[in-house]
């Protein structure tokens, strides 16, 4: 069955029932997950923690699924730092590898290196190029293999297929990667010169330090890390993060690369050797990506699609390119028992993510060679949030795309949602004005961090607790008079000046109801230091103006007729960014902060505007 066909039925069955449809999963298992329903014809048989030699003399191990049948079969690798037993089926996300395999797939489970089963050392992106190259081929000579491999995976997982990919292995044929970015750097650890706090300190706590001490049977350090990471909120409010006590910064074993990324807080050549967007002339395979518009990496997924589409390495995978984005979290992928944010949730079975069967689809063609029509279809699949219904495109940005300018205007009272946005660029206009505290930074409520709505700042929330704080300017447009669609990348054109030698500017763009909440599609920051070069960040002079552009992350939102746009202007969001100390230096290495007097201008000669992708 088609991609777009299995959209479609998840479409039809919402449009036709009201409240109480059964979902894929639902009609599949009951409560549980994953449904063993839709299973293929071959039984599947199972080996252990298979080892995997690398190249340095390492043993990798890996979980082995075969499929009981005489044809030589494809090989689908998952490759991962979160335990190659749970295949990342939790929460509700992938159908297992047992799953998987009954559909005459032979399917490899691998830990990374240095992580749960697995041997060596474990490193951060360090080591796996060459062990994701490795193990591809190792995979590809498995008895039974028809030498041709598939990858799928999420978040790291996903990490760990570009960089097997760009090591160019000859049996590597297609990959999945889903919730995953092109660079490691900006978009990842930091955005646009911000720490992205809430994401990188309790993940290297929880997830990667942990795991690895427990690898190495150091049952203290990892019972130390679980009590660190049940009281996240302390943590995160320490400084610096250099002296991070739970992560010990004087030793080597539990997270050097955690104090290498705060060392390397400019972008360079510690994180270029390892970004997939610059590997993607290298790259000659078909890719089909997975992105969600709340994930904590979506532009580094839609930057993948992008950048393969116009530069990898064969004609044949630029035009083999394609990606789905859905109303998604980094873990919520809309599954009748999973937890996004209320408000995901709510959008009902339409926005249920069909992952599983659509990778079925995609491995059919591109590693059995079945001619099912996945390369004639529609290179993009998104879901428009607001009308709640998928959406197809030739490429992106969507064709027809009218970028249209909203400019900033106030009285001098913007504070409190006092501004407007018009259509036309104001002639004369006073300035606003607000006081930054880095002690008493704006909270998050919502947003595109990670890694999942019930432990950190992500998804649709109203906005207006927030919007009542002196600190947030807001600016709203009139009420529309007819339906607007708005799918794209956002940006803010800000014109505005500080006392302080560095600072941060935060947007955030809202969808205003009748009823007065307003939702956040998503949201942007720049630190001021960084705004030419994230490579070379130069302090401002205080008190001069300068022209500043914030990129507020893609979304695709239907404002309905009798809504209203709104776009909030501030200089922090917490935890979701750490917030600047407003002295020149940053939180990872100071605690030490000064208040800061911030003027937002919108005048004839400082036209601040927000430019929305509205389609036709």
């Amino acid at each position: 069955m088609g991609l777009l066909r299995r959209i479609g039925l998840l479409a039809t069955a919402a449009a036709l029932t009201a409240g109480t449809v059964a979902t894929p999963a639902l009609a599949a298992g009951g409560s549980d997950w994953p449904p063993q329903t839709g299973r293929g014809p071959c039984s599947v048989s199972k080996t252990d923690n298979a080892g995997v030699p690398m190249r340095d003399g390492t043993t990798l191990r890996a979980d082995v699924y075969r499929p009981e049948t005489t044809k030589k079969v494809p090989v689908i690798l998952y490759r991962t730092q979160y335990d190659k037993v749970q295949a990342q089926m939790s929460p509700y996300r992938y159908q297992s590898p047992d799953w998987f395999a009954s559909h005459c797939y032979l399917v490899v489970t691998e830990d990374i290196r240095g992580q749960y089963a697995s041997n060596g050392t474990f490193s951060e992106f360090t080591h796996d190029q060459k062990d994701g190259y490795d193990s591809v081929e190792w995979a590809a000579r498995l008895p039974g293999s028809n030498g041709k491999v598939g990858m799928y995976g999420s978040s790291y997982v996903g990490a760990t297929q570009w960089l097997a990919a760009e090591t160019a292995p000859p049996h590597l044929k297609t990959i999945i990667p889903a919730n995953t970015a092109a660079d490691y750097y900006d978009n990842w650890t930091y955005e646009d010169g911000a720490f992205r706090l809430a994401f990188v300190e309790p993940w290297t706590m929880g997830d990667l330090a942990l795991s690895a001490a427990q690898n190495r049977g150091d049952m203290a350090l990892a019972d130390q890390l679980k009590k660190a990471s049940g009281n996240a909120q302390r943590w995160l409010a320490y400084r610096p993060y250099t002296k991070l006590p739970p992560l010990r910064p004087q030793d080597p074993k539990v997270a050097p690369y955690f104090f290498d990324w705060l060392r390397h807080r400019t972008d360079g050549p510690y994180w270029q050797k390892w970004a997939p967007q610059r590997y993607y002339h290298k790259i000659g395979i078909p890719v089909l990506d997975f992105e969600g518009w709340y994930d904590a990496f979506l532009p580094g997924g839609i930057q993948n699609f992008t950048g393969m589409t116009q530069s990898a390495g064969s004609a044949y995978a630029r035009a083999n390119q394609h990606i789905v984005i859905g109303p998604w979290d980094h873990v919520g992928w809309g599954r009748p028992q999973s937890t996004e944010a209320p408000l995901l949730k709510q959008i009902g079975p339409v926005g249920n993510s069909p992952i599983n069967e659509m990778m079925l689809d995609w491995w059919d063609h591109y590693l059995k060679g079945k001619d099912n029509g996945i390369d004639e279809q529609p290179k993009v699949r998104y879901f428009e949030m607001g009308a709640d219904k998928w959406k197809t495109a030739a490429q992106w940005p969507i064709p027809g795309t009218r970028w249209t300018d909203y400019y900033l205007a106030s009285t001098g009272n913007a504070g409190g949602s006092g501004g407007t946005l018009g259509s036309a660029p104001p002639a004369r206009n006073a300035a606003d004005h607000y006081r930054y505290d880095p002690r008493d930074p704006v909270p998050s409520v919502g947003g595109h961090s990670c890694c999942s709505a019930t432990t950190g700042p992500q998804g649709p929330y109203d906005q207006s607790i927030v919007e009542r704080r002196p600190d947030v300017l807001g600016y709203t447009s009139k009420p529309l008079t007819k339906d607007t669609e708005v799918t794209g990348p956002m940006t803010v054109t800000l014109y505005a000046k500080s006392s302080a030698p560095n600072t941060d500017w935060t947007a955030k763009v809202s969808d205003v109801h009748p009823d007065g909440s307003a939702v956040n599609l998503n949201n942007g920051i720049v630190r001021a230091s960084f705004r030419e070069s994230h490579t070379s960040p130069t302090p401002i002079v205080p008190g001069k103006v300068y022209r500043y552009t914030i990129k507020v992350w893609p979304s695709s939102n239907l404002f309905k007729a009798g809504h209203r746009i709104r776009l909030d202007i501030s200089s922090s969001d917490y935890p979701q960014f750490d917030p600047n100390p407003n002295n020149g230096s940053w939180a990872g290495e100071t605690d030490r902060t000064t208040i800061a007097r911030q003027t937002v201008l919108h005048d004839a000669a400082h036209p601040s505007k927000l430019t929305l992708p509205v389609i036709r």
